[in-house]
């Protein structure tokens, strides 16, 4: 069986790489919004942050890209199977059904990651951009949780809709828009309307993107897991709570609505 997966996981990333256009939106373009965002805005440091332009955009960025492989690409690629009948003559394979679903996930999470090292490699080496080791624990564990709490959401989007067009229309719609709002491209020194901000919470993309990115700010003191500064103290634990709230709806929903044919 890991065997099946295996083979199938490199399957599936065989098929993203002979997608240019899912490779551009999931790999390249991230990186390109690094680039530009600190060219326009400067890398000086940030009044009050105590980090410079790239620091700020790098994880939030990384968290971005990790999401639209873990969550667009995924739902797209998996409605289109479901579209143009590859899921139903796999289901008339010797092939388990759940193995293919389990490999369609895990080469999603791989994508997310290396959408993740993209970024994260394009700001250590253009703009000296540096992790914070004692904080990098909570980082990863959050970015883990993060791409299972996205991966259950874009298999979910791929139950619930009809058609590849749909998914591929309902996928953007709804994490374009949320990212605008959830810390991801604000500006260096901006801010947003307080009750706009309160929306955000409510959507695991913004637990996401705090929590990543707080591994990055040295004026937040702490192990990563807990954090004190500008006099209030939190955990991360919060933000590991809603993305695992949010996973474990979209698995139910997944798996309620999820059919191998054809409606």
């Amino acid at each position: 069986m890991l065997k099946l997966l295996a083979f199938e996981t490199v399957h599936q990333l065989r098929l993203f790489a002979r997608r240019p256009a899912a490779v551009f939106f999931v790999i390249v373009m991230p990186v390109l919004l690094l680039v530009i965002f600190t060219e326009i805005f400067g890398n000086a440091e940030i009044a009050g942050q105590g980090i410079t332009t790239a620091q700020l955009y790098t994880p939030t960025l990384a968290v971005f890209g990790a999401v639209m492989g873990a969550y667009t690409y995924l739902a797209i690629a998996t409605a289109t199977a479901h579209d143009r009948g590859i899921l139903k003559r796999i289901r008339g394979t010797p092939l388990p059904p759940m193995i293919d679903i389990m490999a369609r996930i895990a080469a999603a999470g791989l994508i997310a990651i290396a959408a993740t090292a993209a970024v994260m490699a394009c700001g250590m080496l253009l703009y000296s951009v540096m992790p914070l080791t004692e904080k990098l624990p909570a980082a990863v564990l959050s970015l883990i949780v993060g791409i299972l709490c996205f991966a259950a959401l874009g298999m979910a989007v791929a139950a619930l809709c009809r058609t590849a067009e749909t998914a591929q229309t309902v996928a953007n719609a709804t994490i374009l828009p949320v990212a605008f709002i959830s810390d991801v491209f604000v500006r260096p020194e901006g801010r947003i309307p307080p009750w706009i901000d309160r929306i955000a919470d409510l959507f695991p993309l913004k637990h996401l993107s705090r929590a990543f990115a707080d591994g990055f700010k040295p004026l937040l003191s702490g192990n990563g897991f807990a954090f004190a500064g500008d006099e209030m103290t939190y955990a991360i634990g919060q933000h590991l709570l809603v993305m695992g709230l949010w996973g474990l709806g979209g698995a139910v929903v997944a798996f309620a609505f999820f059919r191998w044919e054809r409606r």
